[in-house]
């Protein structure tokens, strides 16, 4: 039975949040069985109302919670029994092995790589979502997504390496297409971080790297794994989500103008809530820390329940795929080769 901790404290909304969505999860995965962390009496309560399988749902007690504008250093230093330290714990001892948060994404990324420690070989972790594209069946995978602000060409090439064993693990991709995010798609552009980067990664023969990509390419579906540094990842997604909100939001503006376009947003209302679903940020929540030992999902802080049931699955997957395992040993056969050259 997989078993995964929950933060049922973190984020901007907690218990109101993580306890239903952690219940209807519950409901859809048979084999899982769920630990909520947090203030047991608050927790309690909050599972009164709903019927569950006690033996699939269990609450551990954490006395703190981490603020989401609390300083990771501080968070690390004095918030040793907060929700989000207790879950990843959890994972260390071995009675989880995964953990779900939607707390104050610097202190989990900190809390995770202090507990849980980076895997063999890999100097950074990194944070990867997926992203919507024009093909209605396929999502790319993009990181780094915020773990790290500043980051050497050698990181962005571990990144290339991890994210392609993601997307083969994940998503049944037999060699993903890998390529870097620059200014441009010639040779010439780009600064020298993407340069360097650019030349190692055009040297490492065991993952299929396709060169540059512009940002409005993303979405065009054709690559599976974009790496960027951290400072650029995070802008991107942030980016995203923006406009898709916006874009949800002028089309409902657009229909209720007057009674005549109110009448053809009835007319096309299965076409455009079609559409709003694709484009919905909450269909891609849930980023994973990947470089760990362990697997650790990283939710949206506003998430809602359906948001943060997605984290939820993410995290099942990853679980269920052994992705730390298989990064493990991709990164074992690129020392080993690196050794031998």
């Amino acid at each position: 039975m997989t078993t995964i901790a929950i933060d049922a404290m973190g984020g901007d909304h907690g218990p109101p949040v993580t306890v239903p969505a952690a219940l209807e999860v519950l409901g859809k995965h048979p084999g899982l069985h769920l630990i909520l962390v947090g203030d047991e009496t608050i927790l309690r309560q909050a599972l009164q109302s709903h019927s569950y399988d006690a033996a699939r749902l269990s609450v551990q007690h954490a006395s703190q919670r981490v603020e989401m504008d609390e300083l990771p250093s501080v968070a690390l230093r004095t918030k040793k029994d907060s929700s989000m330290r207790v879950a990843i714990n959890l994972i260390k001892e071995g009675k989880a092995q995964a953990c779900v948060s939607a707390g104050n994404t610097g202190a989990l990324m900190a809390t995770a790589r202090f507990v849980l420690k980076t895997l063999p070989g890999v100097d950074r972790p990194a944070i990867v979502s997926t992203f919507p594209t024009m093909n209605p069946q396929k999502n790319i995978r993009m990181l780094d997504l915020g773990a790290n602000v500043d980051s050497k060409a050698e990181d962005l090439v571990q990144f290339a390496v991890m994210g392609s064993v993601l997307a083969s693990a994940v998503d049944n991709i037999e060699n993903p297409k890998i390529c870097l995010l620059n200014i441009g798609e010639e040779e010439i552009k780009g600064n020298e971080q993407v340069k360097q980067t650019a030349q190692l990664l055009s040297n490492l023969k065991s993952i299929n790297y396709a060169g540059y990509i512009e940002g409005d390419a993303i979405y065009q579906g054709e690559v599976d794994v974009v790496v960027c540094d951290g400072f650029v990842g995070n802008v991107a997604l942030k980016t995203t989500e923006g406009v898709a909100i916006l874009i949800g939001k002028m089309i409902k503006e657009a229909f209720m103008r007057n009674g005549l376009t109110k009448l053809v947003g009835l007319l096309v209302k299965p076409v455009l809530k079609s559409f709003i679903k694709r484009i919905d940020p909450a269909r891609y929540n849930g980023a994973t820390f990947i470089g760990l030992q362990g697997t650790v999902i990283k939710s949206h802080g506003g998430a809602n329940v359906l948001s943060f049931v997605h984290a939820i699955e993410e995290a099942i997957i990853g679980v269920e795929k052994n992705v730390p395992d298989r990064i493990r040993y991709k990164v074992e056969q690129l020392l080993t080769a690196s050794s031998n050259e």
